[in-house]
């Protein structure tokens, strides 16, 4: 079906999301979410003694998913209450059971118990996503450990460090946003069959005051839907907490990304580490030669979007009145759902990446090179000792000849020879023949590799093995 190009769509849809999870965000999932909310309700008020047939039930069950939007968006006008008009439009579906649908329920029943269903799927949903981004940046870091590479302190050169040590700063980052999805998913309960205000009365009523039917029907309807527990205590609505807690964690998910974006983006300027291109990719309409590093540009800006989408649960829980408040509807709307997409674009686009970086040794070589002669110094001071040599001479000669390297590299542009001026000095002569071994890169590293190693199967390892056998699959960019 052609898309309707007349009116505004989400570029989070046309452009980024992944179709599932758009799909789970759908009105064809919510509504046939609801229905089955009503059903479930139907179902267990029946067993527990209310005068609800089996043809009741079946003609429900058969109308699950053909919903009319004409009859319930004709109805939501003339009755300006959305559960409402799909409730009478699901009794037009299924006429004998219209007098009993939504029994004793409040609006929220379906549209919260929906919104936590939805979430939980989501969530397990972005957990395996960020599984498979962890699993690609770990494989990426494993084969990298032991690549020497200048590390940067405020973006100035600093001691050295190694490819696949820095990735797993990057992996350390996400592996604890795989454990807060996680926590987030195993702390969402069930809003469950609570009433208008959350106190049961009109389930109470319906039982007429059988306190123990109306928690088996809640107890039943929970477990229906595959949660092991329900709130306790709710007002109308489940706690607003609760959208708060999972919007922090997507948060946090979008800050991971957006660091890793700019690091990424920052190294393509570098011409070290490039994420990948497609062959026919045009960098810029009119600089042809460009290689930009449109990916982690794009991570970054959906990251940005996704961490101010916490700001809106925050407000909103902080501003609920007593039992409830209609003011959370219309927001919720939009910073949930989005919030899940945002995430899932931005998991994608760190798949994507991490399955073709381009990594330029021979670059990072040479900018080792260009400041290793700096940070050898002390090395070659002690080798001079060693060799029997005065540790302050030798310090002083370093200190002259340090000074004009550097002059020849800021003040004429030119490659540093500080190396070629110790070999020049006869004061160095006696470790001349032992000095490439003193500015082998692998000596500056420290234990950068096996760290590497001890992180990967410490930590990473066991975080991924829930996800074992379900972390293939290459991502694909929509654009």
């Amino acid at each position: 079906m052609a898309r309707d190009t007349s009116r505004y769509d989400s570029p989070l849809c046309s452009r980024y999301a992944s179709k599932a999870m758009q799909q789970l965000w759908g009105d064809d999932r919510k509504f046939g979410q609801w229905r089955r909310l009503w059903l479930e309700l139907a179902r267990h008020e029946k067993d527990l003694g209310l005068a609800i047939t089996q043809g009741q039930l079946d003609e429900m069950a058969a109308h699950l998913d053909d919903i009319d939007y004409a009859v319930a968006q004709a109805e939501e006008k003339r009755r300006r209450h959305d559960v409402m008009a799909h409730v009478h439009t699901f009794g037009v579906a299924a006429p004998s059971a219209a007098p009993i649908i939504h029994l004793g329920a409040t609006s929220c029943y379906v549209t919260d118990n929906t919104d936590l269903i939805l979430m939980r799927e989501g969530l397990d949903m972005l957990a395996l996503a960020c599984a498979r981004v962890v699993d690609r940046l770990a494989r990426f870091a494993r084969r990298w450990k032991t690549q020497p590479t200048l590390g940067f302190t405020h973006f100035q050169a600093a001691q050295l460090t190694t490819v696949g040590k820095r990735a797993c700063l990057w992996l350390q980052d996400l592996a604890m946003d795989l454990r807060n999805l996680e926590r987030a998913r195993t702390d969402l309960r069930f809003r469950g069959v609570k009433g208008t205000t959350g106190t049961q009365a009109s389930f109470l009523t319906l039982f007429h005051g059988d306190h123990a039917k109306v928690e088996e029907l809640d107890r039943r309807v929970t477990a229906a839907f595959g949660f092991p527990s329900a709130f306790l205590v709710t007002g109308q609505t489940y706690t607003r907490k609760v959208d708060l807690e999972v919007l922090q964690a997507l948060a946090g998910l979008g800050a991971t990304v957006h660091r890793i974006g700019t690091d990424l983006r920052l190294l393509q300027h570098l011409k070290e580490i490039e994420e990948p291109i497609e062959t026919e990719q045009i960098g810029s309409s009119a600089m042809a030669y460009k290689r930009n590093p449109m990916r982690a540009e794009r991570a970054c800006s959906l990251g940005r979007h996704l961490m101010t989408l916490v700001n809106d649960g925050a407000q909103t829980f902080a501003v609920q009145w007593m039992e409830r408040t209609l003011d959370d509807s219309a927001v919720r709307r939009i910073a949930i759902p989005e919030a899940f997409l945002a995430a899932d674009a931005v998991l994608g686009i760190l798949q994507n990446v991490f399955e073709g970086l381009d990594v330029h040794p021979a670059v990072i070589r040479a900018r080792v090179d260009s400041e290793l002669p700096f940070m050898a110094t002390e090395n070659v001071i002690m080798a001079m000792v060693e060799a029997g040599g005065d540790r302050q001479t030798a310090h002083e000669r370093i200190r002259v000849l340090s000074r004009e390297a550097a002059s020849e590299v800021k003040d004429h542009g030119r490659r540093n020879d500080l190396v070629d001026r110790i070999r020049a000095d006869a004061f160095f002569a006696p470790i001349h023949a032992g000095l490439d071994a003193l500015l082998d890169p692998s000596t500056f590293v420290g234990r950068a590799p096996q760290q590497v190693d001890a992180f990967l199967d410490g930590e990473i390892v066991p975080a991924l093995k829930p996800y074992a056998g379900r972390l293939g699959g290459a991502s694909d960019l929509a654009v």
